[in-house]
């Protein structure tokens, strides 16, 4: 359903800078001096003991305060504030972040709470919220509150590859789900004259062609690369295709989503994560599901069918509802189309849709992805 944008203006977003490359953490002091002396680092639990060691030894002897805070609860605006005065005794110059989502949200927020740059560092490359300038905040109980939406990107997101590489293989195949889905929201964006996500909550932007082409890049370089990546990562190896699937599923895929913004796919995988006796799946995970929805409801050439769930079964990707741990009940099903026509992105589809056409979209897709299964044998 066309939003019919009453404005020629385009825009663009991105990081200041985007880094990758083994071994680039240790070469962290180089990046954080650029903004000054004091360094506050949020670092994920899961890495908290043995990055504040191997970071502490490389500030040593510095000028200038180092400090370490463990992220070990929820994206609330509590534990926000909480780390923001921690982080503010120091008066820090830059904030790092180091670890998942929602460690690396939470230096997002607390370094715009303080007014400062900002580095990335994620610890594997699932999903392309790293390059995004919003954080996604909870409640302290885990629901579902709000997006805080900044005026800049992060000033640095970096990456170093052999950590990627070190990390659960499941996390890089969940990245390419969330990022094989860009292309055809970009397209639907398009196609429906959608705003993209660099003004916010407000929205009044269209988007360039520069994200057009990078969104078209990101598949095809997931397609040509992808499989591949899982190999190498499989044996913790860096490899050329391993470090190409890391920059679609992070940088190619961040600057897509944003700057063209989501449609159908993510709408499917929002409206997954409310049915009460769904499994616990990973994000990209979901929109890999999702994007085989918009798929049915895009009504796309065979040919592409063909290439996207060969692909899928390839790697690895959720196909079915069985896949993301959903019973296909029409009760099911149902609550996943109720919940998923209330967000917007199923605005920015050219073609309008009621809780019943999802369904059956929803139920056409989990059918199609059976029959892919089958062939595959």
């Amino acid at each position: 359903m066309a939003n019919n944008l009453k404005t020629t203006t385009m825009a663009w977003g991105s990081p200041g800078r985007y880094i990758q490359g083994p071994g680039e953490l240790m070469n962290l002091p180089k990046y954080t001096s650029k903004y000054g002396e004091n360094v506050f680092v949020i670092i994920d639990q899961f890495f908290f003991y043995d990055l504040t060691l191997r970071l502490s030894k490389l500030y040593e002897g510095r000028t200038g305060k180092f400090e370490t805070s463990i992220f070990n609860t929820e994206v609330s605006e509590e534990q926000i504030a909480a780390t923001s005065a921690a982080a503010e005794k120091i008066s820090p110059s830059v904030i790092v972040g180091i670890g998942g989502g929602k460690t690396l949200d939470t230096a997002k927020a607390v370094a715009d709470d303080l007014k400062v740059p900002v580095i990335i560092i994620p610890t594997s490359a699932s999903t392309d919220a790293p390059t995004s300038a919003l954080s996604v905040i909870y409640k302290s109980d885990g629901e579902h509150s709000h997006a805080r939406h900044y005026i800049k990107s992060p000033d640095i997101v970096l990456i170093d590859s052999k950590i990627i590489a070190e990390a659960p293989v499941r996390f890089l195949v969940s990245g390419m789900g969330d990022a094989l889905a860009t292309v055809f929201e970009a397209k639907a964006n398009a196609a429906s004259d959608s705003a993209n996500y660099i003004a916010g909550e407000s929205g009044s932007f269209r988007r360039t062609k520069t994200a057009m082409v990078i969104a078209q890049a990101c598949y095809d370089y997931l397609m040509a690369n992808g499989l591949k990546a899982k190999i190498a990562a499989e044996k913790h190896c860096v490899t050329e295709a391993l470090e190409t699937i890391i920059e679609v599923n992070t940088l190619m895929s961040g600057l897509g989503f944003e700057n063209t913004g989501c449609a159908a796919a993510h709408s499917v995988c929002e409206g997954i994560t409310t049915v009460p006796d769904a499994g616990k799946m990973l994000h990209g995970e979901q929109v890999a599901f999702g994007t085989v929805c918009q798929l049915v409801a895009e009504n796309a050439p065979k040919e592409l069918i063909d290439e996207v769930m060969g692909f899928c079964i390839s790697v690895g990707l959720p196909i079915t509802l069985e896949d993301v741990k959903v019973n296909p009940t029409e009760e099911n099903v149902r609550i996943i189309a109720e919940s998923s026509i209330k967000n917007s992105y199923w605005a920015a589809q050219p073609a309008p849709v009621t809780v019943e056409s999802v369904m059956d979209i929803i139920f056409a897709a989990d059918a199609l992805g059976h029959y892919y299964y089958k062939q595959a044998v």
